[in-house]
């Protein structure tokens, strides 16, 4: 197998061989890439020699010679078999280590029942930690055909009762969402933003909603103008899609985005306005009701609630741990567990990995 950088006309169709097909992410595609290249990164559109793709970000080390490479939820499954993705990441690894590159890390999101990790170990990647904060995930798992009432009936009964309390509050969604439906059914249950409305403000109101969310969960962000870049050309692309939840008298009080890629729909980011609770008990139970619908109805086979495995407890939360709230909170929807394969690096130079990341810090600490 071998690879090679695509060509003009290769890069025009990217995202239909890295986001669309099975086990496709949003952080393969064209969009990402340019939103990287924004902060620093350089993108390499690697094609091998039987069309597949496959996207490298590289941070050039500060006065040594030499780079790290980060194949971001890379490379996708595709629905090939798991020898044959593993064959995929080795020749990657020896050709962009061939040009320059000192170490590479790999956190494609595939089950470890594939035996995946142990393939690529053989290929020698070892496991380290997650760029991502979670390495696992919890889904609901998705049977197109099957009528939206089937997934309503499995959920936990206080989280149907927390659904029902926003439909009968009269809480509205307002999809920013820039793929056409096929049919007007699709929209059901959703309104289009107003004439005249942005999305830039749209993304900006919703990052006020995580600035406080995160200040009371204790978790970090990013800044507000990289958080915007990103979800504007994620939603240009018809990768990224915002619901944004308000009562009737239009006031803004709940919000989500979520990623459409592989067939699945991904749960990225949410926040809600704790201060009225009480008075709309459920907001995010009845927005995640709304993203289910939509997932059904666009025929894909999965809802993708994102993970609850932290930094030195990557697997499912016991009791007494903090995620565990959380973990049961999704799995009121029916979602279950499933084990990746996680974070995996392999590095060609040593010595020049170690001091590209002394020179890294020294450089960082002066800036």
């Amino acid at each position: 197998m071998r690879f090679a950088e695509a060509t003009t006309e290769q890069l025009l169709d990217w995202d239909r061989h890295t986001v669309d097909p099975p086990g496709g992410n949003v952080y393969q595609s064209r969009a990402w890439a340019e939103q990287r290249a924004r902060l620093g990164w350089r993108p390499r559109f690697l094609v091998a020699d039987d069309g597949y793709r496959l996207l490298s970000l590289e941070r050039p080390w500060h006065v040594v010679a030499g780079a790290g490479a980060y194949l971001s939820k890379g490379p996708i499954s595709a629905g090939e078999p798991a020898e044959r993705t593993a064959e995929r990441l080795g020749a990657a690894a020896d050709w962009l280590f061939s040009r320059g590159v000192d170490v590479l890390a790999s956190d494609s999101e595939i089950a470890a029942d594939t035996g995946y990790g142990r393939l690529i170990e053989a290929r020698g990647f070892h496991l380290i930690e997650e760029v991502q904060p979670s390495r696992h995930r919890v889904a609901l798992a998705l049977r197109p055909g099957e009528p939206e009432s089937t997934y309503l009936a499995g959920f936990a009964m206080s989280t149907r009762q927390r659904v029902r309390q926003g439909e009968k509050a009269g809480l509205r969604v307002i999809r920013w969402d820039t793929r056409p439906d096929p049919d007007a059914a699709l929209g059901e249950g959703f309104e289009t933003p107003v004439s005249g409305a942005t999305p830039g403000a749209a993304f900006d109101r919703f990052f006020d909603l995580l600035e406080a969310t995160a200040a009371r969960r204790h978790f970090g962000l990013g800044s507000r103008a990289a958080f915007i870049d990103w979800s504007c050309a994620g939603l240009a692309a018809g990768h990224v899609i915002l619901l944004e939840v308000r009562t009737p008298d239009d006031e803004l009080i709940g919000g989500a985005t979520f990623y459409r890629h592989g067939g699945r729909l991904t749960y990225s980011h949410s926040g809600d306005r704790a201060d009225l609770r009480r008075s709309y008990p459920g907001v995010i139970h009845f927005l995640l009701w709304r993203a289910i619908q939509l997932a059904v109805r666009q025929a894909m086979v999965e809802v993708d609630l994102a993970g609850v495995d932290v930094r030195g407890a990557r697997r499912q939360p016991v009791a007494g741990e903090e995620m565990l709230g959380l973990y049961e909170f999704k799995r009121s929807f029916g979602a279950t567990w499933i084990e990746l394969c996680g974070n995996h690096e392999r590095v060609a130079r040593p010595w020049r990995y170690g001091l590209g990341r002394v020179t890294g810090r020294l450089f960082g600490a002066r800036r």
